[in-house]
């Protein structure tokens, strides 16, 4: 006979006269109770940790590039955090040049009911790069792609770091940066010029074409205006 299933109950490590998971109130912005892990890390990696933030209730630990593997590693296996789940890797650039790009990594312990937003800076004109931690969380995989993808962040010790949503030849740069030219490579008003002088029907079929009809539905004064070079859109 099999070994009967145990179902894993959130919290479960808090033991039986824990209290019942309930909707935070009247959160403070900043300030509050940090999550014991933050202590916790404090204690065991010293000055890696660069500091501690309480937003909305939630901790920020903010940790040296050079040490976020062990920190991952050691939140994941200690018994006494058990962050089993990793639930995003994202990053945040601001539009502040001369302030640090932040990798962020979301951390979930099903077992004590906890949430940890681990980061790490990355300084004006140095290197885009962090440690994977792949090895530790393997749905960390897509994740990493994903981030390397929209913010061009390398993750050193990545398996198979391409893109993942952005075809593999793409050439435009990382589309979540704030130096992304959101107009792509022309003005509006020569994307338009463009494609009024392109010949449509070696582009299009006659059904999307169908669409030019509409110009014949137009005020007079405006197809004069069309024809006359307004521009359209500016």
């Amino acid at each position: 006979m099999s070994t009967p299933f145990t179902p894993y109950v959130a919290g479960s490590a808090l033991g039986g006269d824990a209290a019942a998971p309930a909707t935070q109130r009247h959160v403070p912005l900043h300030g509050g109770d940090a999550n014991p892990s933050a202590g916790a890390l404090v204690h065991q990696f010293g000055d890696a940790i660069r500091g501690v933030h309480v937003v909305r209730g939630e901790t920020n630990v903010l940790v040296a590039r050079e040490r976020l593997l062990d920190v991952v590693r050691w939140l994941h296996a200690e018994p006494s955090q058990r962050y089993e789940y990793l639930s995003d890797v994202t990053a945040v650039e601001f539009r502040d040049p001369e302030q640090p790009i932040e990798v962020v990594w979301h951390l979930r312990s099903i077992a004590f009911r906890r949430f940890l937003r681990v980061k790490v800076e990355l300084a004006p004109g140095g290197p885009l790069e962090v440690p994977s931690v792949w090895e530790v969380y393997k749905s960390a995989d897509w994740m990493e792609r994903e981030c390397y993808d929209m913010f061009g962040i390398r993750f050193a010790g990545h398996p198979d770091l391409r893109r993942i949503l952005m075809w593999e030849d793409y050439r435009e740069g990382y589309p979540l940066r704030k130096d992304f030219p959101l107009r792509g490579r022309f003005s509006r008003s020569e994307q338009l010029r463009q494609a009024l002088a392109a010949d449509p029907e070696a582009r299009y079929s006659m059904e999307e074409l169908s669409v030019a009809d509409a110009f014949e539905d137009l005020p007079d004064d405006m197809r004069r205006r069309l024809r006359a070079g307004e521009k359209a859109g500016e």
